[in-house]
């Protein structure tokens, strides 16, 4: 016997290198948090550039610029663009007091301190005030240091420092938001995606396996009647008793990758077996010839699904199976004469199966529709429609489907194989 052991193959270098990142929220928080601490330095080696170092001085300058970029760390945090309107702006009074007081103590070696109340105003202003009062917070320091009398280049120097220490505040700290947003963006659409194949996997098991427990159900009362009395009888009925239960056990098999596809003409012909075991008398006339696969298959999984309702509710002893097509639409009619009294609702139980709620579903995603329920006669209805070419981007595209289930571009799609 072949071993069957598998190995899963290394990842590579790139995807090995990923794995040991840190998680991308905390990695661009991380970055932000870096670039401040930087800023905060370089504004304290400024003091000491250009003023005493007293043990007194320093002390309050490295007070006071902790308190700044503790603020601007709130400022720069996600949580932060959910702030009222009254707190950004009691922040903001805040920082200015901060940005702008130390001046007459320090003078102009505290003017880097403009970069971060730059920030600010962007992250917490609406654009159409945040970019002017940027502009007016930036141009401050240089006209204030060209107040004092010093060189227009130290003034040049301060106004692209402000600019710069504004601009990458604000990049870092909306490149975090972003991050953020991806990061929520992409367990929601995970969870989506786990919702979605649990809703694929419950329709199609009810779909795939409905029809098939039915007619084993059936099958094997029809073999319990005929064993003592026609025993060679009994023998085929449980062969193909069999054939459907190893039919059902694929199906159970392909649940878990996808639906697989269906054929209307083979469902037609199992139909009409399955009821004539039960005793009711079949018209099967499918004249529609090939059909478009996903066309093909929500068709054949309307009619095992009106064939499986037969078997379990209703007391049938004729129905008439018909697909045509008309123009661009094909149609799928299946009546019997057993649903119920004349003139009964379409309320019934099986109108407001899951089989059926699922089978809109499906024709729906495909441009095409159905309708159940009783008709005046007290004959059952269910009939379909589907366009030829089916009006959605199917999960697969058309290229993935295997050879024999395509039609070819340009070629006649009823055309008899």
């Amino acid at each position: 016997m072949p071993d069957r052991t598998r190995t899963a193959p290394a990842p590579p270098v790139g995807e090995r290198g990923r794995q040991a990142d840190l998680p991308a929220p905390l990695l661009a928080r991380s970055i932000t948090v870096t670039a401040l601490v930087c800023y905060a330095t370089v504004t304290i080696l400024n003091v000491l550039r250009w003023g005493d170092a007293s043990t007194l001085r320093l002390t309050i300058c490295i007070g006071l610029v902790l308190l700044v970029f503790g603020v601007q760390f709130l400022v720069t945090a996600p949580s932060a663009r959910s702030w009222g309107t009254r707190r950004r702006i009691g922040v903001l009074g805040l920082q200015v007091a901060l940005t702008y007081l130390p001046l007459f103590w320090y003078g102009i070696s505290w003017g880097s301190m403009e970069g971060p109340l730059a920030a600010s105003v962007l992250l917490t202003l609406r654009p159409a005030a945040a970019w002017p009062l940027f502009g007016v917070v930036v141009a401050s320091i240089p006209a204030y240091s060209l107040a004092l009398g010093h060189p227009v280049t130290q003034a040049a120097y301060y106004l692209i420092a402000g600019m710069l220490c504004g601009i990458v505040i604000y990049g870092l700290s909306r490149l975090t938001d972003l991050v953020h947003e991806v990061h929520r963006t992409r367990e929601e659409l995970a969870r989506m995606a786990v919702g979605r194949e649990r809703l694929r996997f419950a329709r199609d098991l009810h779909d795939l396996l409905g029809y098939s427990l039915s007619a084993i159900a059936l099958k094997g009362e029809l073999v319990h009647r005929l064993i003592e009395v026609r025993p060679e009888h009994a023998r085929s009925e449980t062969e193909e008793l069999l054939m459907v239960a190893r039919q059902a056990l694929a199906d159970v098999r392909v649940v878990s990758s996808g639906y697989r596809d269906m054929s209307l003409r083979d469902e037609a012909t199992s139909a009409a077996a399955i009821l004539a075991a039960a005793d009711i008398q079949a018209d099967v006339a499918i004249d529609c010839g090939r059909l478009h696969p996903v066309v093909d298959t929500v068709l054949a999984t309307a009619l095992r699904e009106g064939v499986t309702n037969i078997l379990r509710h209703s007391k049938v002893r004729r129905c008439s199976i018909s697909a045509t097509v008309d123009e661009e639409t094909v149609l799928l009619s299946l009546v019997n004469d057993g649903a119920g009294r004349p003139g009964a609702r379409s309320s019934d139980r099986t109108t407001r199966s899951s089989g059926l709620h699922n089978l809109r579903e499906r024709f729906t995603e495909i441009g095409g529709g159905l309708t159940v329920g009783l008709r005046e006669t007290g004959r059952f209805h269910l009939e379909a429609y589907a366009p030829i070419r089916p009006h959605m981007a199917e999960d697969r595209s058309y290229d993935e489907l295997p050879a024999d289930r395509r039609v070819a571009v340009g070629a006649d799609p009823f055309e008899k194989r």
